[in-house]
């Protein structure tokens, strides 16, 4: 940045004073306007406690007192068969040992080896969309995202094309109802479990186990190999696959579309980021991440009496903290905080994406990886002059991971472009 991050325009140099979607912030995924934060916590209707406060919401997340209640984790961990929680449900010295021993796929120098094959996709990718002239930005991160995390997972020998079809079938039809509350009936019901579960079974017979049958007979550098090698069986690999897989797909496909999104309707943040630094390029990334956070709300269920400034959160409640709001709670970043400002200076201990990777024990172990691979494609991508946004997106919910979806984000690299309203959406 030439910027100084300490003047205002340094601090802010890409304000708005009203986001065109009429929401007032830089984001453009919400569909409200910023809620107040009432309290620490303040329980509603059913008995679940919300939290908007950072302070809070980051204490709970370190606290151990607190366990996973969220991305259908407690039906994942009475799966029959299941001897080991996977890693993102399991917790104490269990869920900090398996932490410890996978971390090495996600350190920088680890995923410095990722680089070549990630700029690879990147470019086959974009290669494609130069000869179409036009695609759904949505659909190449949706195939970038799922590439990258299955060479990770170790998801490389599937029986049939169609892994990614596979993961969205059921991601996209997952639970769709917050923890604690009643089961639905219909399709979002006990006929949508079944549903989901011939989902899984098709990705389990189609892509997990002809992957584990390769590695039983050579092991790789990749998390399905080191499973096997603690002696995991196929049904606690298929959780992980699951869990570590899924997430990082959908996720990062997601925030890669956002990203893409908010530099196309903005030529001078556009331009500040392809010709940034590694380190400039990810502030900004970071920043989007902070505005946009794709898993908008972590949920937790109280181990016991909780204190949460001053409110008694009860053993057994479950408590839904608002990544979205402590993101932007002015305590921590500031006056501005709607608005996206890439070198705002933040409190000692608070990172630049905020809670958007969550914190603690079970804070997203892909999140240098997320960055980097999202960087690798975006820059390569929008340095293109006559790369230009045809169509917005729809903004719609995933009700599994608790995030925005975005569809039908069009974009077209060469040819005319669209001017007057599509142009600026």
């Amino acid at each position: 940045m030439t910027t100084d991050p300490m003047t205002p325009a340094g601090r802010c140099p890409f304000h708005t004073a009203a986001d065109q979607t009429g929401a007032g912030t830089a984001s453009l995924t919400r569909q409200d306007k910023l809620a107040p934060a009432p309290g620490a916590a303040t329980p509603d209707a059913r008995g679940m406690y919300r939290v908007y406060d950072f302070q809070a919401a980051r204490d709970l997340l370190r606290s151990d007192a607190v366990r996973q209640a969220g991305f259908m984790a407690e039906v994942a961990t009475r799966a029959p068969g299941l001897g080991r929680a996977p890693v993102l449900f399991a917790e104490g010295e269990e869920h900090h040992e398996m932490r410890r021993s996978t971390a090495r796929y996600f350190t920088p120098t680890h995923v410095e080896r990722y680089q070549p094959m990630i700029a690879g996709l990147a470019d086959d990718l974009i290669g494609r969309l130069a000869r179409d002239g036009e695609a759904n930005l949505d659909d190449l991160s949706l195939k970038l995202a799922v590439e990258v995390a299955a060479q990770v997972v170790g998801i490389t020998d599937s029986a049939v094309p169609g892994l990614e079809r596979r993961v969205m079938a059921f991601v996209e039809h997952g639970a769709d109802s917050e923890p604690g509350a009643p089961q639905p009936r219909g399709r979002g019901g006990k006929l949508g479990a079944l549903w989901r579960q011939r989902q899984i079974l098709a990705f389990f017979l189609l892509d997990v186990k002809p992957s584990i049958a390769a590695r039983r007979r050579e092991r790789k550098d990749d998390l399905i190999s080191h499973l096997l090698d603690r002696g995991y069986t196929d049904t606690e690999i298929l959780t992980e696959c699951l869990t570590y897989g899924t997430a990082g797909m959908v996720t990062t496909r997601e925030f890669i579309t956002v990203a893409a999104w908010h530099m196309l309707r903005r030529p001078e943040l556009r331009a500040e980021y392809v010709h940034g630094t590694e380190k400039e390029r990810h502030a900004i990334l970071h920043e989007i991440l902070r505005l946009e956070p794709v898993v908008k709300v972590l949920y937790r269920r109280a181990l016991e009496d909780i204190q949460a400034g001053d409110t008694l959160i009860p053993q057994g409640s479950v408590v839904a903290l608002s990544v979205q709001e402590t993101n932007v709670d002015p305590a921590m970043v500031g006056e501005d905080a709607a608005q996206l400002c890439p070198a705002r200076p933040l409190p000692r201990g608070v990172q630049a994406p905020v809670l958007s990777f969550g914190d603690g024990s079970h804070r997203c172990p892909g999140a240098f990886l997320a960055i980097k691979e999202s960087d690798l494609f975006l820059r390569r991508l929008l340095i293109w002059n006559d790369l230009h946004l045809v169509s917005p997106p729809d903004v719609g919910f995933n009700e599994t991971v608790k995030g925005y979806e975005l569809r039908g984000l069009r974009v077209g690299l060469g040819g005319t472009r669209p001017s007057g309203d599509a142009a600026r959406a």
